[in-house]
């Protein structure tokens, strides 16, 4: 039978829910949570991410803030942004786009921002927190793939895991959240021997490698829960023709278009596993929804004692 989709724009929809319900009530004490984002340069990609996560945030009733700096900045001038939006009381949440021009110190300006506001959950000492089991603000992509998999019910605890990709940014904090909810977890990557049989032994395959199609149905257990991070655009036809061989509307859209997104997992894994999520459609609209969540969490935090003095009142 084909994999159960798990669809992440129905989850998305479910936490914008509870969400609106929580920025209620913190209008309610006065308090706006407030997202600034920080798009250096040009980037089209970066463009269609910010763009993406302010129209979120506008969407749900939160200030944004857009700062838009020209590519040529230095790492001093955008560390000078960086300390005046953590000066800022009406920003909870900072978040600075990446990839930065070659001549910024990414490390320097992503830890330069208020661990309080860090709501892309990059700083070390909110990395710190995860790794000791005390996290507050996590990366968002992992925070989305975890609310996939229990609001997907997925049978987490006992479950052997499988990552593929290290990343400090996925990979690393997805097994942290896998670990700390009792998941036995294995860290796959490139130096790994066996890689499909040891994918296959997995009851959770988490495939974060950014290579198109790369997870083929060899590398999963019939049955199996598959979560695919990967975005990956294609233009190559013949490529196009393989991976959509038994998925003939895919193929047309294709065509029509000249390219499509797909991710790290190969279509044909949808006729072995238990439960996929689809890309587009997946993951993706998690990542923004807990940046979303992060967000309003960080507002709490931050202004707590505000809120419980106004409740008093």
């Amino acid at each position: 039978m084909p994999a159960r989709i798990l669809n992440g724009n129905a989850i998305r929809d479910q936490i914008y829910s509870e969400l609106t319900g929580e920025i209620a009530t913190l209008s309610s004490t006065g308090i706006r949570p407030g997202l600034a984002a920080v798009l250096v340069g040009e980037n089209p990609a970066s463009k269609i991410y910010v763009s993406s996560k302010i129209a979120a945030s506008e969407k749900l009733g939160l200030a944004s803030i857009n700062i838009t700096p020209p590519a040529t900045i230095s790492t001093a001038e955008l560390l000078a942004i960086v300390e005046e939006l953590n000066r800022r009381d009406d920003v909870d949440g900072i978040l600075v786009q990446l990839p930065l021009p070659a001549q910024i110190d990414a490390k320097k300006i992503l830890e330069a921002v208020d661990p309080a506001k860090d709501v892309d959950g990059f700083h070390p000492l909110n990395v710190g927190r995860l790794v000791a089991g005390r996290p507050n603000l996590v990366a968002c992509t992992p925070l989305g793939v975890m609310e996939i998999l229990r609001r997907g019910e997925i049978q987490i605890e006992g479950a052997n895991a499988a990552l593929l990709g290290r990343s400090d940014i996925v990979g690393k904090p997805m097994a942290l959240l896998l670990m700390h909810a009792n998941a036995t977890v294995t860290i796959c990557h490139s130096k790994t021997r066996d890689l499909a049989q040891t994918v296959r032994r997995a009851d959770i395959v988490v495939a974060a490698l950014g290579r198109p199609a790369m997870v083929t149905p060899d590398f999963v257990r019939p049955g199996a829960t598959v979560i695919d991070v990967g975005i990956n655009r294609i233009t190559d036809a013949a490529l196009a023709e393989n991976l959509f061989a038994r998925f003939p509307e895919r193929l047309a859209s294709f065509r029509a278009k000249g390219s499509t997104v797909v991710g790290d997992v190969h279509p044909d894994v949808a006729n072995v596993a238990g439960a996929l999520t689809p890309v587009p459609g997946g993951v993706g609209p998690l990542t923004i929804a807990m940046l979303m969540s992060n967000t309003v969490r960080a507002a709490r935090l931050r202004r707590g004692s505000r809120i419980h003095a106004t409740a008093r009142s």
